[in-house]
């Protein structure tokens, strides 16, 4: 408890303290602390099959019940483990302490020995919900508890270390209104995230619609790559396009990397954007003596190596960069714009992705990007029209993305301030809250 009182006083007021009527409770003077059943093969047999929450389940502040799994409870077990409403779940290992409370999201749930429930005690002038900022606060953002000097590598959160740790208890109304404060964001956040997802499927049904029936309501016809407007092209990206990889400045001679002036894409930095910052940076000298090579803004590039998803993503440079060798350019020689090309590639990813050879790792080439069929309309008029409303929905995706991030800012910045104390609820002006989340209410 002194640990936490000392990591406090370096965020807190000039006081160097919590204010007197926040005093320190241990959690288990609080909360009825109690782990979950083991999983065993033993329990997945039984006639009382009950769904129960793991560690996967849990996220902060938030239960994701799309994966349940299920186990035999015995009676006294139903009655000892059922979770209720209100109910902390905190996860032992992992992300030690990542917690989301318990709302009655199904009827009869149930929950392993890897998570700790903790349930308000009778009679205790503690919010739930509070509690759950405090614990993502001293876990994830301050560090109160691991970190910053204390057990950063503990392999897991027992139940006697969970009983013991300090919690804060502002009184039972301040409680309340901080939470609602950062519920509010945490709402605002999550409704960004709902539009990005909707927005994201939205692209990519459209994705399909125009460029497997175009805008003209056309006869299609059958290709190699799935059907198309009877009127489109159907060519080899070789023929249409002169693709150039990149190069790796030798990371022995300081002369190519210190101070580079120059942006340098990496395979992860292609990612359905434009491309305006990096990384790393090289020097003039990099280019001229290697293969690096000094591509011009509007350039489309696309991932040939890389981990999980990357190969096979695409991006545009936003400004004069090179790229290392994993990257190739293509540079279209008219019949076809970068911006359309810039979508098919992104609607035939899967598709690409599968023309990659290795033993390991399946990688892409220029020689087999050459040979990809491409399908478009020969008017610039008829791939602008593609072309244009994918760019409306990039361009909400872009605006969405950035409102949550504001938000996002927005929420741990509070989340430090009102846990120590910077900021009183009754000081806040939630006028400007508003204004940034957009007025929810």
């Amino acid at each position: 408890m002194h640990y936490v009182l000392e990591l406090l006083a370096d965020s807190t007021p000039s006081s160097g303290r919590l204010p007197v009527e926040w005093p320190l409770r241990r959690l288990d003077s609080l909360f009825a602390v109690q782990q979950g059943k083991q999983v065993s093969k033993k329990h997945r047999v039984g006639d009382n099959q009950r769904p129960f929450l793991r560690t996967k389940n849990v996220l902060w502040s938030r239960i994701d019940l799309s994966e349940l799994d299920e186990m035999h409870f015995t009676a006294a077990e139903e009655y000892r483990l059922r979770l209720a409403p209100g109910d902390l779940l905190v996860c032992e290992g992992g992300d030690i302490g990542r917690t989301a409370i318990w709302d009655d999201q199904i009827e009869s749930c149930y929950y392993q020995n890897h998570l700790h429930r903790m349930r308000p005690k009778q009679g205790a002038k503690v919010f739930s919900r509070f509690a759950l900022y405090w614990l993502w606060y001293a876990f994830e953002v301050g560090e109160i508890y691991f970190g910053r000097g204390n057990n950063t590598t503990i392999p897991n959160l027992s139940q006697s270390t969970l009983r013991e740790l300090p919690l804060p208890v502002p009184p039972l109304d301040e409680q309340r209104k901080i939470a609602a404060v950062l519920g509010l964001v945490q709402r605002a956040i999550e409704q960004q995230e709902r539009l990005i997802a909707l927005t994201g499927e939205l692209k990519r049904a459209l994705m399909h619609k125009l460029f497997t029936e175009g805008l003209r309501g056309e006869p299609r016809k059958q290709t190699e790559i799935g059907p198309v407007p009877e009127s489109w092209t159907v060519r080899r990206v070789g023929e249409i396009a002169r693709l150039q990889s990149g190069g790796t400045p030798s990371r022995k001679n300081p002369e190519y990397w210190a101070d580079g002036s120059i942006l340098w894409v990496k395979t992860g930095e292609i990612d359905y954007r434009i491309i305006r910052a990096t990384e790393e940076s090289i020097t003039p000298a990099g280019p001229a003596n290697s293969s690096a090579k000094l591509f011009p803004s509007g350039t489309l590039l696309m991932a040939m190596y890389g981990q999980g998803v990357t190969r096979g993503k695409v991006g545009i440079l936003g400004i004069e960069a090179a790229t290392n060798q994993a990257c190739v350019a293509f540079f279209p020689n008219g019949e076809v714009s970068s911006q359309f090309l810039r979508y098919y590639f992104e609607h035939h990813y899967d598709a690409i992705r599968t023309l990659g050879h290795g033993a390991n790792q399946k990688n892409l080439s220029a020689e087999i990007l050459r040979a990809f069929p491409i399908a478009f309309p020969s008017d610039d008029q008829g791939q602008l029209s593609i072309v244009e409303p994918l760019e409306a929905i990039v361009r909400r995706l872009i605006l969405a993305e950035h409102k949550r991030l504001l938000l996002s800012d927005l929420f741990r910045t509070l989340l430090h301030q009102l846990m120590t104390a910077q900021i009183r609820i009754h000081d806040l002006d939630l006028t400007g809250i508003e204004g940034v989340i957009g007025g929810e209410k």
